[in-house]
């Protein structure tokens, strides 16, 4: 199948009694035995449930949808995506152990990577991954793992994955990728070699903003692994996320289409623009497109809070990827706990807009960002 085809048809094989056309919601804490030896049979893999923490229909569903759209043999499924990028960091590395991560990540990872991972005794260097010399520089002799993101957040540097791959590979390290803005629409990183692959389902897997999910997919033996962690750390997902995800991602492949096409033109038409200093937008991410955020850094003529006020329709919010047009501001949200030396470095000003683009009319995009920046000049 191709992708916008095999994207409407993952889902789990329906129960042969009861011919349902979707999969069901499986809304349940435990799964009932009929006597100790069925019980017994779940521990012998004779039967795949016993209690939804440890393993749920709609939680496989997720994981196993998103890894056949990825190209891997499995994945599983958290609670959100830090907790799949927790998941399969301790699975992957343990007390003692260090990560070489690129300094241009999510802010919250960020935070995950440098403060919490510490208390297992997990430690993370940040360097510039344009520069494979400062990575290589990084590496000590306990570094485990590579971490980056496919199309960094939130000034969308497109990682050359390929060559991060055999870099890996040349000093015996794996590698995990967040693929969260780049969706396996328009990157399937473990097709190229990456040992895990993240995405916050929240996202553009959900893609309608009333979710919070991960999932994280691999190879079967690291997934296992990951696994055991997601349910031992008790971050699973439930499985009425886990179903409201799936029929989302269904629509990936038309939403990411649509969005990634309004978010090029609208990066176009910023481009000239006489308020607006930068315009980040990635190139060559794929043939399908370049992906659905814009990043914008305003002149110093624009008042940026007369700049939010005046967006009209378009809802600020810390998040990304619904299919309504939305902003967020990276200096009081996502990389707010950044130390102000690593936002100064990253370029992360009191100016700096990060545009998640939906799939209204282009023309009606244009016109409420045109209207904002006319009533913020000073």
């Amino acid at each position: 199948m191709k992708f916008g085809t095999k994207v409407v048809h993952s889902s789990l094989s329906p129960n042969k009694q009861v011919k349902s056309k979707t999969t069901p919601i499986y809304q349940t804490s435990a799964f009932a035995f009929s006597s100790l030896e069925e019980l017994e049979g779940f521990y012998q893999g004779e039967s795949p449930y016993l209690y939804s923490r440890v393993g749920n229909p709609n939680t496989d569903e997720l994981g196993m949808t998103v890894a056949q759209l990825e190209g891997a043999p499995a994945g599983v499924a958290a609670s959100s995506g830090l907790g799949a990028i927790l998941s399969g960091v301790v699975a992957l590395c343990g007390q003692g152990d260090h990560i070489v991560a690129s300094e241009d990540l999510y802010g919250g990872t960020y935070q995950l990577l440098k403060e919490e991972l510490q208390s297992f005794g997990i430690t993370t260097s940040f360097v510039d991954f344009s520069d494979q010399q400062k990575i290589e520089k990084a590496i000590t002799p306990q570094t485990k793992l590579l971490f980056s993101e496919t199309i960094t957040n939130p000034f969308l540097r497109v990682e050359d994955i390929e060559n991060l791959v055999a870099f890996a590979k040349t000093h015996h390290l794996k590698t995990m990728i967040d693929n969260t803005f780049a969706t396996p629409y328009l990157l399937q990183p473990f097709t190229m070699g990456v040992d895990l692959v993240v995405h916050s389902a929240t996202k553009y897997i959900g893609g309608h903003s009333d979710i919070t999910a991960g999932v994280i997919v691999g190879a079967e033996e690291i997934i296992s692994a990951v696994k055991t962690k997601v349910v031992n750390m008790g971050v699973n997902l439930s499985p009425f996320e886990a179903w409201l995800t799936c029929r989302g991602n269904k629509t990936l492949a038309l939403r990411m289409s649509k969005q990634s096409e309004n978010a090029e033109r609208l990066a176009t038409y910023f481009q000239p623009h006489p308020q607006i200093e930068k315009v980040f937008y990635p190139k060559n991410v794929s043939l399908k497109g370049n992906g659905a955020i814009v990043t914008i850094e305003l002149s110093r003529d624009c008042d940026i809070s007369t700049f939010f006020r005046s967006l009209g329709w378009v809802k600020i919010v810390p998040t990304l990827a619904g299919v309504e047009t939305s902003v967020s501001y990276p200096l009081g949200t996502s990389h707010r706990a950044l130390p102000p030396q690593a936002q100064e470095k990253l370029g992360i000003t009191t100016h700096v807009v990060r545009i998640s683009v939906g799939i209204e009319e282009l023309e009606d995009i244009i016109e409420q960002f045109k209207h904002a920046l006319t009533s913020s000049l000073k």
